[in-house]
């Protein structure tokens, strides 16, 4: 069970696809309904809002995550990460990562110089701070999901096409890699939505049982909204589907009820 939430947050961030026609705004807030087996495990939500940084009007979204009923006690999870980054180009400023996950906890704050490809990470756990250079084009695990979903090409990729950015999260820059899978109709609790399909190439080992244990669907409609992630973990399996949503900057498209 242990990050189980976390996966959330890094499976929506890794969902969708550097700037076209925004697919969000401020006001978006949605909530994942979190399945480990059988059973109802937590919830996680992404919440956007207005902050100002850099004398400049920025994008900050807040993504919470925790557990419920016997999972929690169990499995006690508190997670939340924020990021702050430029409604232009999409480019982080600041990052937040507070977590507690069944005792393992983190309290870190990075800082982005993107003239100088730098982050400024602070740990305020360990008092501890450091500078880490990263590549150009950089984002955090939150902002990646925003600035994919404007993407110009996720409309356009072929069966089989992948797409990967530079991620940084938890100290190192990773390459995420994401393939097209196809297309899917897909019942949900708002009625069938036609989806897009993609499969994210993560790590095998630790958490993971295979480098292709992941498979996500997003709404194939403007605003790319995250409907189902499914996951097979080095133990059990997760599922995690869209429970409510409100602030989306076009209309949900719904084939049926």
């Amino acid at each position: 069970m242990k990050k189980i939430v976390t996966l959330l947050v890094l499976f929506v961030v890794t969902n969708s696809f550097v700037q076209r026609e925004n697919a969000f705004s401020s006001g978006e807030w949605l909530k994942m309904r979190i399945h480990y087996g059988l059973v109802n495990a937590g919830y996680a939500t992404l919440e956007i809002k207005e902050a100002t940084k850099n004398n400049k009007k920025v994008h900050h979204v807040i993504g919470k995550g925790w557990t419920i009923g016997m999972t929690k006690f169990f499995f006690k999870v508190e997670d939340n990460y924020e990021s702050y980054f430029d409604k232009e180009t999409g480019k982080p400023y600041q990052f937040v990562r507070k977590i507690d996950e069944g005792g393992y906890t983190k309290n870190q704050e990075g800082f982005f110089n993107q003239s100088k490809n730098t982050v400024l990470v602070k740990d305020y756990k360990h008092n501890k701070e450091k500078t880490i250079s990263v590549p150009e084009e950089v984002q955090d695990i939150v902002s990646s999901y925003y600035y994919l979903r404007n993407h110009p090409k996720i409309d356009k990729l072929k069966v089989g096409e992948s797409i990967a950015i530079d991620m940084f999260f938890d100290g190192e820059t990773t390459k995420f890699k994401l393939k097209f899978l196809g297309r899917e109709d897909i019942s949900t609790k708002f009625g069938k939505v036609q989806c897009l399909i993609f499969r994210p190439l993560v790590q095998a080992g630790r958490v993971f049982k295979e480098e292709e244990s992941l498979t996500v669907w997003v709404s194939d409609d403007d605003n790319k909204t995250p409907i189902r992630v499914k996951a097979t973990l080095a133990v059990g399996s997760l599922k995690a589907d869209l429970e409510a949503f409100k602030g989306l900057k076009y209309s949900f498209k719904i084939k049926s009820k």
